[in-house]
Parts: structure tokens; C-alpha cells; sequence
């Protein structure tokens, strides 16, 4: 597999017929955030013929507006200035920090600890579900600019989130035995080879850890690089390894990452799907509303009808999280419950599985229900699909209808409503203090 990064990235670019003026935004927003496309995204995705505009370049490659114009501004002066590379990275670092790289308290409440130590590389932030990123999955076959989990991938190891070997968590999961549910994640698992996936995935089969029922892999690599699970080396290795997994017991879902109806066409896809189904594997469909990529109800309702003929659940349309590109990406509430609404509107029964839009905040899994008007007054419905807090979940609330809002943390208490994390209110401590 090539791949394309930093200079590589800027050659394909100026070699497929991209401006001068775009090559230097390039290489300033590369600058700061990361990007990386391969072989198969650049040759078979993209519609070069209608870039910048087509949806997939804007998923994958750089835009100016991916920076707050600030700085923007103060990287492309030194770029233009020619300023030592030393100089360049401290500016570059400086401004990942102020790109909000952990949302959610994702370090601060989520990362669990075992016999008094910390254990990064995992997150606990649901009863029944541990999150591991393994140390050797944390890269992918290329990288979407609105991923939340960009943090990873900009070499900066005071952000980075990543789990040596698996002893650390199967000995936390020993000690917690609340927990049915272990998802890999990172990163891409799937970047992993079969034999090192294998070391992580092989002690969970462990008849002492039948608490473990459910093995979930989040993954882009169906989109990506479906040759994972066709032509691969050890793509049959692998398709073993799942069919191990369900012999054993326990239920495997592939929480596959499809952002565009168009990473659906291609034929290696369709046979990648049919050879996971066939091991006893499930595959979900889950990615966030993005402006630019898929900001637009028949994208979603196309997607969803293609991916139920293939026998893929839909899962989740999620909002994009408030960090990183997200000043480019985002979308405002309003605008994300009418795409969903059209969306689901245009499909039948069987796709109404996706559930949106949903914000993974803080407090837990938040689901915009709707639009009311209650004694006089226009709010925003909501519910909690998930919470720190169990007791909470299903809880539904209110919040004032504000048509800028784009996240969660944006977002008001209505008509005296309860409101996850507000001062005395139920599961407030917990949420503050994270899972034991």
C-alpha cells in the first residue's frame, strides 16, 4: 500500500492538477493538523476532475478554513517567512493545544486506574463498555480531517492515548466484571497484522473472561483499504481470527466507518463485506454530519438504503465533536436534526436503525430528538442514549432552542429542566468524577 503524507501529500496533490495557492495552504494546515491518504483513496475516491469540491478530497485533504483564521494567519506567516523548522513544530504544538485535542474529558474522566496507577491506553467512561488503544493500531490507512481522535497522529506523545500490551487489560477486566462489552479502537485496529491483533484479541477468548461477550472493532479500513479483508497477506488470517471469535462465544461487531455513499462502490468493498458476514462477524455503520462531505439528506438516505442491501447495520449519525477542524466540519444543530429527519424520512424500516443526531459529550451519548414549542417557548428536545451514569440513561430534558448551537457545551437549560452535569443534579459527581 503507498501512501501519501506532508511533501508526498503536496506532490500527488500538485501532480492531480492543484493550485500553487492550494499547495501553500496545504502545507500550513498540514502544519498543525495530520493528513495522510493511500493508493486506493487517491486512485479510486476522489473525482479529481472535481476537486477541491468532491466530497471525498474535502474528507481527506486540507482546506485554509480548517484553522481558525487566527491561526491560520500566524502559521502561514512563518511558512512564508521561511522560519526554522524548530520553530515551525513549537508553533504548530502550540496550536494543537489550543484545538481542544481530548474532547469530552476523555483524559480527565475516562482513563481508568488498577491497583492505584493509571492506565492510559484504555477508557472506562460506560459500565459495560472499555475502550483499548493498542500501542501498535494508533495510525490508520489514511486519515479523515474531521477526526476527533487527531490527536494521535501528530507525533505528540504528551497527547497520545496508547496501551503497550494487553496484560493491563485483561487485568483490568478481571477486576471488572460489569464489563460485557471491549472495543478496539484508536487509531485503526485493523492497521494491525493479524498475528499482533491476535495477541490482544486471543486472551479476551478466555473461558475465565466470559464476563467479555461483546468484541467490537472500530474501523475505517472497509472504506480505506478493503483489500485488508480480500488481497491482504493475511487477509484470510484475520477473517479466521473473527470466526475464532464467534466460535467462542462471544459476538464480534465491526463498527465500520462509512462517511459517503461513495466508499460503497467500489466492488472490493462489496466482497470485503460479504467475507466478514461470513465468518458470524455483524457490521455497523456509524460516522458524524460534516459540512462539505455529507452535509446533505440524500447522502445519508442513499448510504443507509446501500448499506442495508449489503447486509450492513446502520448505526449512528453523530455530530461533529467540538475540536480540531471542527470550525470547518461543523454544522449547526438545527441544520443536523433537519438532514437526519429528511434522511430517515427517505428510507424504510429496516435503515431506521441510525439513531441521530447524536453528541458524544461529556455526560454521555446525547440524541437531539427534536423541535418543540412548550407553554409559548421553542427548545430543543434531548435524551440521554448513554451516560456515565446509568440510572441517567433514557432521561430526557430540554434546552433553549438556540439556532447557532453546534455542540452540546453550547447549550442551555430550558423551562427548568434537568440537565445532565448542571450543580445538584442526579449523576453530577459521577459525571464530574468519571468511572472508578
Amino acid at each position: 500500500m503507498k501512501t501519501f503524507s506532508h511533501q508526498r501529500l503536496a506532490k500527488l496533490a500538485e501532480e492531480r492538477g492543484m493550485s500553487q495557492d492550494y499547495l501553500r495552504d496545504l502545507r500550513v494546515v498540514s502544519a498543525v493538523l495530520p493528513f495522510k491518504v493511500n493508493e486506493y483513496v487517491a486512485d479510486q475516491l476522489i473525482d479529481w476532475s472535481a476537486a477541491p469540491d468532491d466530497p471525498i478530497f474535502r474528507l481527506t485533504f486540507p482546506h485554509r478554513d480548517m484553522l481558525p483564521p487566527e491561526l491560520f494567519d500566524s502559521i502561514a506567516a512563518l511558512h512564508d517567512g521561511e522560519a526554522e523548522p524548530a520553530v515551525l513544530r513549537k508553533a504548530a504544538t502550540d496550536a494543537q493545544f489550543q484545538l481542544n485535542p481530548h474532547p469530552g474529558d476523555q483524559l480527565e474522566s475516562n482513563v481508568p486506574t488498577l491497583d492505584g496507577e493509571r492506565l492510559n491506553g484504555l477508557q472506562h467512561k460506560y459500565d459495560e463498555t472499555v475502550l483499548v488503544f493498542p500501542s501498535q493500531g494508533q495510525t490508520c490507512h489514511a486519515y479523515c480531517g474531521y477526526c476527533f481522535r487527531w490527536a494521535q497522529f501528530v507525533g505528540n506523545q504528551d497527547l497520545r492515548q496508547a496501551l503497550r500490551a494487553p496484560d493491563a487489560l485483561t487485568g483490568y477486566l478481571r477486576a471488572h466484571r460489569e464489563v460485557s462489552d471491549v472495543l478496539f479502537t484508536g487509531g485503526d485496529p485493523m492497521i494491525m497484522k493479524t498475528q499482533v491483533l491476535n495477541r490482544w484479541v486471543e486472551p479476551l477468548l478466555d473461558p475465565e473472561l466470559e464476563s467479555v461477550r461483546t468484541l467490537r472493532f472500530g474501523t475505517k479500513v472497509l472504506s480505506y483499504w478493503p483489500y485488508r479483508f480480500t488481497t491482504d497477506a493475511d487477509a484470510d488470517d484475520l477473517l479466521r481470527l473473527l470466526e475464532r471469535c464467534v466460535a467462542a462465544g462471544r459476538h464480534v461487531a465491526v463498527m465500520a466507518h462509512f462517511s459517503h455513499p461513495r466508499e460503497l462502490e467500489t466492488p472490493v468493498v462489496r466482497d470485503a463485506v460479504a467475507r466478514i458476514r461470513a465468518t458470524g462477524a455483524v457490521i455497523r455503520s456509524q460516522a458524524p454530519l460534516v459540512a462539505h462531505v455529507n452535509d446533505d439528506p440524500a447522502a445519508w438516505s442513499g448510504m443507509w438504503q446501500q448499506l442495508v442491501e449489503l447486509g450492513v447495520i446502520p448505526y449512528y449519525m453523530f455530530v461533529e465533536r467540538d475540536t480540531g477542524a471542527r470550525s470547518y466540519f461543523g454544522v449547526t444543530l438545527d441544520r443536523a436534526l433537519d438532514i437526519y429527519t429528511d434522511a430517515i424520512r427517505g428510507v424504510s424500516g429496516l435503515a431506521r436503525t441510525a439513531r441521530g443526531p447524536v453528541m458524544s459529550a461529556g455526560p454521555g451519548k446525547v440524541m437531539l430528538d427534536g423541535r418543540v414549542t412548550v407553554a409559548g417557548q421553542r427548545v430543543f428536545s434531548l435524551r440521554l442514549l448513554q451516560a456515565r451514569d446509568p440510572e441517567l440513561v433514557g432521561r430526557q430534558f430540554f434546552a433553549e432552542h438556540d439556532p447557532a448551537a453546534e455542540w452540546f457545551d453550547e447549550l442551555r437549560p430550558a423551562l427548568g429542566s434537568w440537565f445532565p452535569g448542571s450543580p445538584g443534579s442526579p449523576g453530577a459527581s459521577r459525571s464530574e468524577a468519571g468511572p472508578a
